[in-house]
């Protein structure tokens, strides 16, 4: 991309949907970010444009964050809007249930995705954006079935990057609690291994995407 966009593509991209990528535009402002390859029309009905990894990437290098009073060791969907709980947040949402509603659709618009830019339609494997969102990918799968995040005290799910490429860990309270987190991230279309840490003899998942 050697050309700035302009106000109302850049207004098109930040608009665009936090978990799926969905574009709203005009016609013509949609093929222009098609043109430079931010953004693709799914060949199915009714034909909606998404953003590519490019359009992705050229939305958070958009963003400028906020300053805060004191750095969160996470990965954030720093959307303003929806993020996955990845755990050891400091804050936890206000209303339970409004938090449930929430991450309900954020998972049925997530599986949505899937089906429209696997090749094959299939909801069961792992799209591009999980891919390249592997912790918020594999959070919002945990959050979704109903696992706990950790939250300051530790108590829950947390997951992490890895140097690993396509995978993430999963650490947890418990060999009960990580066999059933396993099991949430195996149906949700992820290969999932037990590892132990060498230096701290906890033990913790290891997490990738399936392509097949």
């Amino acid at each position: 991309m050697n050309r700035p966009l302009s106000p109302a593509q850049r207004r098109v991209v930040e608009a665009a949907d936090p978990v799926t990528g969905r574009l709203k535009a005009t016609p013509a402002q949609l093929d222009a970010l098609v043109r430079r390859g931010l953004a693709f029309r799914h060949p199915r009905p009714p034909h909606d444009h998404f953003l590519t990894p490019a359009g992705h990437r050229a939305r958070e290098a958009m963003r400028t964050p906020e300053p805060e009073p004191e750095p969160v060791p996470i990965e954030r969907a720093d959307t303003g809007g929806f993020a996955a709980r990845v755990g050891g947040e400091q804050d936890a949402p206000g209303d339970p249930a409004a938090r449930a509603r929430e991450v309900h659709s954020a998972w049925q618009g997530l599986l949505e995705l899937r089906r429209m830019t696997n090749p094959d339609g299939s909801t069961q494997r792992p799209c591009g954006w999980e891919r390249a969102h592997l912790v918020r990918a594999a959070a919002l799968a945990l959050e979704a079935a109903g696992h706990r995040p950790a939250g300051p005290d530790g108590d829950g799910y947390r997951v992490r990057e890895t140097p690993q490429p396509e995978a993430v860990a999963v650490g947890g309270p418990g060999g009960e609690f990580l066999r059933a987190c396993a099991g949430t991230l195996e149906g949700a279309g992820w290969q999932v291994g037990e590892h132990t840490d060498p230096r701290s003899r906890q033990r913790y998942l290891l997490a990738s995407p399936r392509r097949t």
